[in-house]
């Protein structure tokens, strides 16, 4: 078993250490691995009690439930703990601290994931032990041994003005202008503009669902009170969402009865092709707006750049970070702060112009 542990290791270890230091690190590495009795760890015995994990999982969603947590987080909740639970093979209060550093370890190393998905599952499962803990369910909450992986933070760019150009020329339809210029103006997310309503606008102001269920308002430019009444003229349809799902979704082309062939991205133009009460998903929000940069040649362009770009572009113009913000959506001003792309020369110039 030493043998072999000792093998692997020296494998995953030669692309970091080159084939000339490995004679080196196999001699300290058996020096250290004759500190320790190994053997291999196995849970092929534990023995899981039927149905026992499902029905604490049951209570603790609907613990949830009842603190208000949306329905996107539960069910993020409920399949991270189901796979958690299906690779563990065990029952909730079997795991241990070392089953969740194995079970994170694989999911970063064999099923491939990211250090912020895994520490996102990580996080679910910590929610879930010390709600156990607190219901006096377990004793001991092994995730307070568990540390955080370490995620290399990685500056993310706003869209530059020429970027922002760029894609507003690259649009082909009203409806494609009407889209762009509500991300540009409102900084809403993705979810958000999926969910608004025409009776949600009024004059220059939408109130948006957002996050956690919280509704704020967001505010209309001229570009876009412009963009998104050219696109509603064209809208013959009833549905009551201000971007309505296709009846017909998936079809590159459809023909319009009585009327001439209809190219796919004019669909919405035409009654018979809407869903008289359905609206668009985030995922084809995303889609249109990939497209799009496509087009322009606009690498890395999608719905939540233009959030960061709008936070950025407002905090140059001298607008408060408190206000950013609020106008973001944001209940910690930390938040915010992740967001924003500011250049070393921006901060040399804001300490000149306030610090005395």
């Amino acid at each position: 078993m030493r043998e072999e542990l000792k093998v692997n290791l020296l494998n995953m270890l030669i692309p970091y250490i080159g084939k000339d230091n490995l004679s080196d690190v196999k001699w300290k590495l058996e020096i250290e691995l004759s500190k320790y009795e190994i053997s291999e760890r196995c849970t092929e015995l534990a023995v899981v009690t039927e149905g026992k994990n499902e029905a604490i999982l049951k209570r603790f969603i609907a613990s949830k439930l009842a603190a208000g947590r949306t329905k996107r987080t539960l069910e993020y909740y409920r399949n991270t703990l189901l796979m958690f639970f299906e690779k563990m093979g065990k029952d909730f209060d079997e795991i241990t601290a070392d089953d969740i550093r194995w079970y994170l370890a694989i999911r970063v190393n064999k099923d491939k994931v990211s250090k912020t998905t895994a520490n996102n599952e990580r996080r679910n499962i910590s929610a879930f032990y010390k709600w156990l803990q607190v219901e006096e369910v377990v004793l001991k909450n092994p995730m307070l041994k568990v540390d955080q992986m370490k995620v290399n933070k990685v500056q993310k760019k706003a869209f530059s003005d020429m970027d922002i150009e760029l894609i507003r020329n690259a649009c082909r339809t009203n409806k494609e202008r009407a889209l762009v210029e509500l991300l540009i103006s409102t900084w809403c997310r993705v979810s958000e503009v999926a969910q608004i309503q025409l009776t949600d606008i009024e004059g220059d102001e939408i109130l948006v669902h957002g996050k956690g269920e919280k509704d704020r308002t967001v505010y209309l430019n001229a570009k876009a009170k412009v963009a998104l009444q050219r696109y509603l003229e064209e809208r013959k349809d009833t549905n009551p969402y201000l971007f309505a799902r296709a009846k017909y979704a998936g079809n590159v082309m459809k023909m319009a009865k009585g009327k001439k062939r209809t190219k796919e991205a004019e669909w919405y133009m035409h009654e018979e092709l809407v869903d008289a009460t359905g609206r668009i998903e985030a995922s084809t929000i995303e889609s249109i707006v990939r497209k799009i940069g496509k087009r322009a040649g606009v690498e890395n362009t999608h719905p939540h750049r233009f959030r960061r770009t709008g936070a950025t572009f407002a905090l140059r113009n001298g607008m408060e970070l408190v206000t950013v913000s609020k106008l973001l959506g944001h209940a910690n001003i930390g938040v915010t702060q992740i967001y924003l792309d500011i250049s070393d020369n921006e901060l040399e110039e804001a300490h000149k112009k306030y610090v005395r």
